[in-house]
């Protein structure tokens, strides 16, 4: 383990976008812990060192509280450990759906989410509630970042998360393994639990404001809302795949 403190001037603390920065207790221990995950340089106070299990041919340099402060965004509440890591790598569909294929956990498939806390948010959401897998566009997500880490809370090591090129025809190879597709639409008629049933639901979700793109909704089986009151008009969506996923969990067989 090479220790050494962060320089004060020059480039070597400079960030490279090409390795996201992931910051705070949860994010950092989870994706030390995650054999996937390909680790290049680790920040961390003293004060905090001993919370974590450092692997030992890792890079690791130590700072005050205000040295790693410049490592990160603006009032980003690093806990004392900055970890520099390359991003994971997307898992292909078809090994998703081949991996749950005996299995009733629900797939989420996000069109047009572009708010990096919004998926976090949702990832924690997934894990909470045993979803297989999110899908997205890989043109139209955000990118792994400290902020979405944070967001998600350690949950981007562990769910999936498929990165297509064509939303449409990954809607299509979703259906033909069996999965129900569910757009989630204020416009629908059908409420979430009717359209549920026994079903082993894939819930699409589109962008707030917008929504799903025509061409998405034409790629699902059934459109269906939640039965919010008329007081509001939508919510947000990691609030709506929070809910819509407690809706799969909770339904009847």
């Amino acid at each position: 383990m090479s220790r050494r403190p962060p320089p004060r001037h020059g480039t070597a603390n400079r960030p490279d976008a090409r390795y996201p920065r992931l910051y705070g207790r949860h994010a950092v221990t989870a994706a030390l812990a995650n054999p996937a995950r390909t680790l290049r340089r680790l920040w961390v106070t003293h004060d905090a060192k001993d919370s974590l299990d450092i692997p030992a041919n890792l890079i690791v340099q130590f700072g005050d509280a205000h040295d790693l402060a410049r490592l990160v965004p603006s009032d980003a509440p690093h806990q004392g450990m900055v970890l520099e890591v390359e991003p994971l790598e997307s898992p292909w569909l078809g090994d998703i759906l081949a991996d749950f294929a005996e299995s009733d956990a629900p797939l989420l498939v996000l069109d047009q989410v572009t708010d990096p806390h919004n998926v976090g948010a949702i990832l924690r959401s997934a894990a909470a509630f045993g979803a297989a897998a999110i899908v997205t566009q890989d043109r139209h997500a955000p990118p792994e970042t400290g902020a979405l880490a944070k967001a998600a809370s350690g949950t981007l090591e562990i769910v999936p998360w498929v990165r297509v090129v064509n939303l449409a025809r990954a809607l299509d190879e979703i259906g033909e393994a069996g999965f129900w597709r569910i757009g989630l639409a204020g416009e629908a008629t059908a409420t979430l639990d009717k359209a549920l049933g026994s079903t082993r639901p894939a819930l699409v979700l589109g962008a707030e404001g917008e929504g799903m793109r025509h061409n998405t909704a034409q790629h699902c089986d059934e459109l269906a809302r939640l039965p919010i009151s008329d007081a509001v008009e939508s919510l947000n969506v990691s609030n709506a795949a929070a809910i819509a996923l407690y809706a799969a969990a909770t339904r009847a067989r």
